[in-house]
C-alpha cells in the first residue's frame, strides 16, 4: 500500500511563516508581559510537552509552574523559521526560533554584590522549537486566513 505525496505549494509555506511570526510575536509578547502567568499557558494544552534546558514539564500546568520561579524576561527574537508539515488541513508547523533573554532587571537591576558570571540580568543566547498543531476546537478559517494553533511540543535551551 502506497501513501500518497501530499505537496506543499508556494501558498501554503507563506501561510505557514506568517502563522509562525504571527505566533511568535504574540507568545514572546505574551512570555515576556507583567501577565505571562496566566497568558502563557493558554498557548499549551494538557498534552503538550515542554523541555527547558533538559527538564521536563507536562501541560499548561507544567508550563505556569516553571515560570512562576522564573524571574522576568525579555526576549529578543533574532531568526525565525518555519516548516509546514503536510497531512493535514491545515499543516502542523515546525517553528525555529533563536535570539537572545535576559531574565531579572538587566545588568543595572541587579543588586551590587552581584558578580559578572551571575547569568541573571545578562542576555543568554537560546533555541526554541515549537511543535504546533491546529486547534480543532478554533473556529473554521477561511481560504488565505490563519489557522489558529496550539504548542503540542516545545524545547528550549541555551546554547553556550
Amino acid at each position: 500500500m502506497t501513501t500518497p505525496v501530499v505537496k506543499l505549494t508556494a501558498s501554503d509555506v507563506e501561510i505557514a511563516t506568517r502563522a509562525a511570526e504571527n505566533f511568535a510575536r504574540i507568545y514572546y509578547n505574551a512570555y515576556d508581559s507583567d501577565n505571562r502567568l496566566n497568558d502563557l499557558p493558554q498557548f499549551y494544552r494538557q498534552s503538550s510537552s515542554l523541555v527547558w534546558n533538559g527538564k521536563p514539564f507536562q501541560g499548561a500546568i507544567g508550563v505556569r509552574e516553571l515560570l512562576e520561579k522564573m524571574p522576568v524576561t525579555k526576549h529578543e527574537i533574532q531568526s525565525l523559521d518555519c516548516h509546514p508539515i503536510p497531512g493535514t488541513s491545515p499543516p502542523s508547523l515546525l517553528v525555529s526560533v533563536s535570539g537572545s533573554v535576559v531574565h531579572g532587571q538587566g545588568p543595572s537591576g541587579n543588586p551590587a554584590h552581584t558578580t559578572p558570571r551571575n547569568p541573571e540580568g545578562h542576555p543568554r543566547v537560546f533555541s526554541q522549537t515549537f511543535m504546533l498543531v491546529p486547534d480543532p476546537t478554533a473556529p473554521a478559517t477561511k481560504p488565505g486566513e490563519l489557522a489558529k494553533y496550539y504548542v503540542s511540543a516545545d524545547a528550549i535551551r541555551f546554547v553556550g
